[in-house]
C-alpha cells in the first residue's frame, strides 16, 4: 500500500458496505502519513454526497485515520472548543491520492467538556439488515466502540490535550507553504 506524504492534497472517500460511494472531501492536507496512521487537516473543503448534494465545511478539522481500528475521527476547530465526530468504519486504505473507507453508519459525538453521544443506532440496524453486515462486523465495531470509548475517558491519541495544539500548529505551516 502506497503511504501518503506530508504536505500531499488528497480526497477523503467514504463507501458503504455494498461498495457505493458515500461521501468525498475533496482537499485535504496531510500532515503525517505512516503505512498504519493518516494525519490530515482540512477547511472550507468541498464535501459531494452520494446524491451529488455538495456542501462545504464550515471549520477547521483535523482528521485521524488508523489502518488498524475501526473508526476515524474528525476533530473540528470552533470557537467554543474541539468537538469529535466519530465515524464507526473500517480501516482506512490509500491508494492514487484517495483514502478510503467503509462508514458502518455507527457515529460518536464528543463535545469538548469530553461528554459524547451515540449516533445513528437505528441506520445501523437498517443497514446491518438491508446490505447483510456479517456477525463478525457486529463485533469488531463493538469491539472498537469499547476502545473508542476508553480513549475519551482516558484521553488518549486525538483526545489528548496536546494533539489539537500540535497539529493545529503543523497545518498551519502548511496553509502558509501553500498561500
Amino acid at each position: 500500500m502506497a503511504i501518503p506524504t506530508e504536505g500531499e492534497i488528497i480526497q477523503i472517500h467514504s463507501y458503504k458496505h455494498n461498495g457505493r460511494i458515500h461521501r468525498v472531501w475533496q482537499e485535504t492536507t496531510v500532515l503525517k502519513g505512516t503505512k498504519n496512521i493518516v494525519i490530515a487537516a482540512n477547511e472550507r473543503t468541498l464535501v459531494t454526497e452520494s446524491d451529488g448534494r455538495t456542501w462545504v465545511t464550515r471549520e477547521p478539522s483535523i482528521c485521524y485515520f488508523h489502518a488498524e481500528h475501526w473508526f476515524n475521527i474528525i476533530c473540528m476547530l470552533r470557537e467554543d472548543g474541539v468537538y469529535y465526530y466519530i465515524n464507526m468504519s473500517s480501516p482506512f486504505l490509500y491508494n492514487k491520492q484517495r483514502l478510503k473507507y467503509i462508514d458502518y453508519d455507527l457515529d460518536v459525538k464528543v463535545f469538548p467538556d469530553m461528554t459524547y453521544t451515540i449516533l445513528d443506532e437505528d441506520e445501523y440496524e437498517q443497514h446491518k439488515k438491508e446490505m447483510n453486515y456479517p456477525n463478525e462486523i457486529d463485533i469488531i465495531l463493538n469491539n472498537n466502540l469499547e476502545k473508542l470509548l476508553s480513549w475519551i475517558k482516558q484521553r488518549r491519541g486525538p483526545f489528548a490535550p496536546d494533539f489539537i495544539e500540535a497539529w493545529t500548529s503543523r497545518y498551519h505551516f502548511h496553509k502558509q507553504l501553500n498561500e
